[in-house]
């Protein structure tokens, strides 16, 4: 027979109970911002601490090392949940986390399905809030491939995400003729042996590619920038 212990008042947790919701019962909060994102399956940022919510007037239970956001909830917070809406997570997503992070979470939650545009467009978010979701699209599969196209769009050039070419998806067609693909950790194996004959086709057809990794362009823009503009000098974009 299992133990059951009372986190606060109201509570009650079984022994294999989740220690981060027990925790969140214990302190008074929710669990919210990048953790209730990567918890859901969304793009995870590696915060690098637990980030929890709490009602802005009221103290905490007990001290806590994760990170606290006080702000107001755009939707009413049900007084029994654990776990933040999608729709504060989201906000408090935006409040908190740099541009890019906070568009790739935002763009993953698009992607998977579990909000949509037409959704988002309805709640008072605030001004980055509203700057993402003016930015954000539901095409990109990955974090690292919702940063690249805020970089670029400075070129002037037209910039298709996830655009269909020779039977497959690519990441990134730049122009007309200039692809852009991005390694992540999944690209062994079968996989890679079908990038590779992908890559193949397209140059067959008249396509430039480049195709980098998911650490280049995260910790050495610089050097993919050049790589990228260098095929633009040289007319590769264009049909």
């Amino acid at each position: 027979m299992g133990v059951l212990t009372r986190p606060s008042n109201g509570w009650l947790a079984v022994d294999n109970a989740d220690p981060t919701t027990v925790a969140a019962a214990e302190i008074g909060v929710v669990v919210s911002c990048v953790t209730r994102a990567a918890r859901l399956g969304l793009w995870d940022v590696n915060a690098g601490c637990v980030h929890v919510a709490a009602h802005p007037n009221r103290a905490l239970r007990r001290s806590t090392d994760a990170r606290v956001h006080w702000a107001k909830p755009l939707v009413p917070r049900d007084p029994d949940a654990l776990e933040d809406s999608l729709e504060n997570m989201l906000d408090q997503v935006a409040e908190c986390q740099p541009f890019e992070q906070a568009l790739s979470v935002w763009e993953s939650a698009l992607n998977q399905g579990k909000i949509s545009q037409e959704h988002l467009q309805t709640l008072p978010f605030g001004a980055k809030g509203r700057r993402i979701r003016r930015e954000a699209q539901p095409y990109s599969d990955s974090g690292v491939e919702s940063v690249v196209v805020p970089r670029l769009r400075w070129v002037g050039l037209h910039l298709r995400r996830q655009a269909w070419i020779l039977g497959h998806r690519v990441d990134l067609l730049i122009g007309y003729r200039l692809v852009l693909q991005i390694d992540g950790g999944h690209h062994v194996g079968a996989q890679r042996q079908s990038d590779i004959e992908h890559d193949a086709r397209l140059r067959l057809a008249g396509y430039h590619v480049i195709r980098v990794g998911y650490w280049q362009v995260m910790t050495d823009w610089p050097a993919v920038q050049d790589l990228i503009l260098g095929a633009v000098a040289r007319g590769l974009h264009r049909a």
